[in-house]
């Protein structure tokens, strides 16, 4: 686009956001690799019949909206959580999406708080009135926060994901103990207690045991569920279990202890969380109780004061 063509469009928009958008066409200039691309791009072998054509105004949107979401998802990359420890997340949560997926997620979602946040402003201005500043400050508060609800709702997932984890480990060790004590191998056991059981840890187990199938130790298998799942208690697992089927210890008894490891590890996060939840509890009675209280022993001597006065 020319700068002759630039100054009319930016004249005839009058100054307004669309002349920055045109600006930002303007900015955004073809690479090489987009000039020469389509020169050195194979021919598919496939029928041109199987071909899928994309129709409807989506596609037009989607093409529009890709380069700026392109930037939004840079631009989150920089500001945001690194990408490994992203991916790690990911993966403690359970979830199969890419780190650009998630990112695209954050930049859909702060452009919905931006809009919010927008709405919520011009309704203040309109009603209420206000300074120009504040109500700016107000969108891009709200556009941050929605930019940082995805990454929120990560964390209480993978908070979530692991308290049902620890959970279910006791319940699965003391499975795989007996399995172990009726006379089956590890993976015997393994297989045994995924074909009855079901949940988050059994399908851990499922994939554990499926790395072990295609030729992987059961020790590297293991191990890689405890870096997957990220649990302290489950690295305790693997490498007893490991050292068990290494050593030749007895695996049943390291089982039970596992096991038992775990749920006196549960009663004292219990115990934790009651602690802190009875600090919690003082606030209530501290504030409205105890004044209350007060008000009801006083209140009666001051009226017999006030008649004897």
């Amino acid at each position: 686009m020319s700068p002759a063509v630039t100054g009319a469009l930016i004249g005839l928009l009058g100054g307004s956001g669309l002349a920055l958008v045109v600006l930002r066409l303007r900015a955004r200039r073809i690479t090489l690799e987009q000039r020469v691309g389509p020169y050195l791009r194979t021919r598919g072998t496939s029928s041109l019949l199987r071909v899928e054509v994309v129709r409807g105004p989506w596609g037009t949107v989607e093409r529009l909206v890709a380069p700026f979401l392109a930037d939004g998802v840079r631009l989150m990359a920089r500001i945001g959580s690194p990408a490994g420890e992203l991916r790690q997340r990911l993966v403690r949560a359970g979830r199969s999406e890419t780190v650009e997926q998630f990112r695209a997620q954050q930049v859909v979602c702060g452009v919905v708080g931006l809009a919010l946040g927008l709405l919520v402003a011009v309704l203040l201005a309109a009603t209420r009135g206000g300074a120009l500043v504040p109500l700016v400050a107000l969108v891009l508060v709200v556009g941050f926060l929605g930019a940082l609800a995805p990454d929120w709702a990560l964390g209480r997932q993978v908070a979530r994901r692991e308290a049902r984890l620890l959970a279910q480990m006791p319940t699965i060790t003391e499975l795989l103990a007996l399995a172990v004590s009726a006379g089956e191998g590890a993976t015997g056991a393994l297989e045994r207690v995924v074909r009855q059981t079901h949940g988050e840890l059994a399908d851990e187990l499922a994939r554990t045991l499926a790395d072990a199938r295609a030729g992987a130790p059961l020790t590297a298998a293991l191990q890689a569920l405890a870096d997957r799942t990220g649990i302290p208690a489950l690295a305790r697992f693997a490498e007893g279990v490991a050292v068990a089927v290494e050593r030749g210890s007895p695996l049943a008894d390291v089982l039970r202890a596992q096991a038992q490891d775990v749920r006196e590890e549960g009663r004292r996060a219990l115990m934790q969380t009651g602690g802190r939840k009875e600090v919690l509890m003082m606030v209530p009675v501290v504030f409205l109780i105890l004044p209350v209280t007060v008000l009801f022993a006083v209140f009666p001597s001051a009226v017999v004061l006030r008649v004897g006065l």
